[in-house]
């Protein structure tokens, strides 16, 4: 992402490497079998989205409630600021860190937007196109255990799947760029 202190989060585009990323991850096999692409309102998020569905020539369908935890109270941090902030907003789930949106709450929000997508694609393959914290909430979620930061992705540029019908874990984050 092109990270710019003075643009909302919300508005960070894809960096350059984030584009090859995901065009490197439309080699995956799976790819051409998507049917229904879903992503948030943020821009990195649509234009990664947009990447998927260039590629199987569908349209993406933006959801607000697919968005990443809602950090606007304290503006833009610092990388050493940030990573302790989100290792409290995953720490202590039920409290919010200085307004930030609280983990619980944004963890109820992208459960509850899955399980809309979920309903609304019966017998479609879909991808998801979110954010790191929202996707370790809901990973979170699929493993029936407590929020934990320890589920989050490595770093930037990671993807998991799950079983639609049983809501299980296929497998772990792993970086789209992979071959």
């Amino acid at each position: 992402m092109l990270i710019a202190p003075d643009v909302p989060v919300t508005r960070w585009s894809l960096s350059e490497k984030g584009r090859e990323r995901m065009t490197a991850f439309l080699q995956q096999a799976f790819i051409p079998s998507l049917t229904a692409i879903y992503s948030s309102e943020e821009s990195k998020a649509i234009e990664a989205a947009e990447i998927l569905a260039a590629a199987n020539n569908i349209k993406t369908e933006k959801l607000s409630n697919l968005g990443e935890n809602d950090r606007t109270a304290t503006g833009f941090l610092q990388k050493e600021q940030f990573e302790a902030a989100a290792d409290e907003f995953f720490a202590h789930p039920e409290n919010s860190f200085q307004g930030w949106e609280r983990a619980c709450d944004a963890q109820q929000r992208i459960i509850k937007a899955v399980e809309h997508i979920i309903q609304k694609s019966a017998g479609k393959n879909i991808a998801i196109v979110a954010h790191g914290a929202v996707g370790t909430l809901y990973k979170c979620h699929l493993k029936n255990i407590a929020i934990n930061r320890s589920e989050d992705q490595p770093s930037q540029g990671h993807y998991y799947c799950f079983d639609v019908k049983h809501r299980q874990l296929e497998h772990d984050w792993l970086s789209i760029s992979a071959n």
